[in-house]
């Protein structure tokens, strides 16, 4: 039933073992729930020290206040719900999270081989970071492209070349560019140079499909790959619901209904599709209606399983979350933005199970790359964020249940 690589456990053998040659311990000490829980625990404090070097990498320190957002945020996402959760149990989201975090780091400082090997050992814990891996490679991407770009933007600007008019202009641009770009063997051969570990990791990944004739490894017939659409919708939600401070606003929601008025055709084609897609493609994985220990078994069962009709109501939500999501980023590159979605859908529309866990990663790396928000709101959310974990360790801990085929204990989580 295990269904990931054994990068957790081979690390905890890596702990315990020389814990119990230096202090003497049994193995009944050292392969204890307690001491395996703490090596999850460990790596919560290497992700909250990645997060801060991060926020420091990331985001510009040419303003006085940025020092305190920095360590606030840093503190805020130590303690993000979904991942402060599992650093308390034996789950590979704290070493997921740690090396993914840690190889884009090295990404971001040039340090590509190191950040490619921090990327396999991603892989270990979880399949799916191969994913995180190539988003590195294609944040170094992203970099050649907008400086092209930029000094492609200044030269026509010299030649003051007319620009080109018309519907989705900026898109013809962008597409254009990208042609003439990739057409250049001198460029395909700098980014080759730059990206070879990541491409070396890629290939390896794909070898490993291959032998063992697909990504999951364990029990197969609960984890099937499926074009699963509409989880993009519940991620934006998801993302919506924790950082509210940053994307709700009566600021936020009047310049969205601005901007749907203004081009209310393209807003029409984009609900009818929406709509289409979630009558077509919302799959619903027999675990999310068994297993009645996780709050999405609740979420669907209150919310989209009562009445039909639901699921269609909340499009509108949706493309609110989605645009606020994508406004948020702004700041970043369009092709910054382009890799950032692209990973986004390779890693959450292939599974079939809604999993609030699937959604930490992205989040966390979305968080890290939006401008660093006002003191007052970074208060607000890390506010927020003490009272939902007091509130799901408090049901974990206290609301216990049992299961009428079964004598043990069961309890409420993520």
């Amino acid at each position: 039933m295990i269904t990931t690589l054994p990068g957790l456990y081979l690390l905890s053998v890596g702990v315990v073992k020389p814990a119990r040659w230096i202090f003497g311990w049994s193995e009944h000490v050292v392969c204890s729930i307690g001491m395996l829980r703490f090596v999850n625990l460990l790596f919560s404090v290497g992700n909250f020290y990645l997060l801060f070097l991060l926020f420091r990498k990331v985001q510009p320190r040419h303003k006085a206040g940025s020092s305190a957002q920095r360590i606030l945020s840093t503190l805020t996402l130590a303690v993000f719900p979904t991942l402060y959760f599992f650093n308390f149990l034996y789950y590979t989201e704290a070493g997921s999270m740690f090396f993914t975090l840690f190889a884009y780091l090295m990404c971001l400082y040039g340090n590509h081989k190191t950040s490619a090997l921090l990327g396999f050992c991603g892989f270990m814990f979880r399949q799916t970071n191969i994913v995180w891996a190539v988003f590195c490679a294609g944040n170094v991407i992203a970099q050649k492209l907008t400086e092209a770009w930029k000094t492609e933007l200044q030269k026509k600007k010299e030649e003051r070349l007319p620009p080109i008019k018309g519907p989705f202009s900026e898109f013809r641009k962008i597409l254009q560019f990208l042609l003439v770009y990739s057409m250049s063997f001198k460029n395909l051969s700098m980014l080759l140079v730059l990206t070879w570990p990541y491409i070396l990791l890629l290939f390896l990944f794909c070898a490993f499909v291959v032998v063992n004739g697909g990504i999951v490894v364990g029990d197969r017939s609960s984890h099937e790959v499926c074009l699963h659409f509409p989880q993009l919708f519940y991620f934006f939600s998801f993302t919506l619901f924790f950082s509210f401070p940053h994307l709700l606003s009566p600021s936020k929601v009047k310049a969205f209904l601005c901007l749907v008025w203004k081009r209310r055709i393209q807003f029409f084609v984009l609900t009818i599709v929406s709509v289409f897609l979630v009558w077509k493609f919302t799959y619903v994985h027999k675990y999310l209606l068994a297993d009645n220990r996780h709050y999405t078994f609740y979420v669907w069962r209150r919310v989209f399983q009562r009445y039909e009709i639901v699921k269609y109501l909340l499009v509108p939500v949706y493309i609110f979350a989605g645009w606020s999501i994508t406004d948020s980023l702004k700041s970043k590159s369009v092709f910054w933005n382009l890799m950032f979605f692209i990973c986004l859908f390779a890693v959450i529309v292939p599974q079939k199970l809604l999993e609030f866990r699937y959604f930490i990663l992205p989040y966390v790396i979305y968080r890290l790359n939006i401008p660093l928000p006002p003191i007052s709101r970074l208060v607000c959310e890390l506010g927020c964020y003490a009272v939902v974990n007091f509130i799901t360790f408090y049901i974990f801990l206290n609301k216990t249940f049992q299961w009428p085929n079964s004598q043990d204990t069961q309890r409420f989580m993520w």
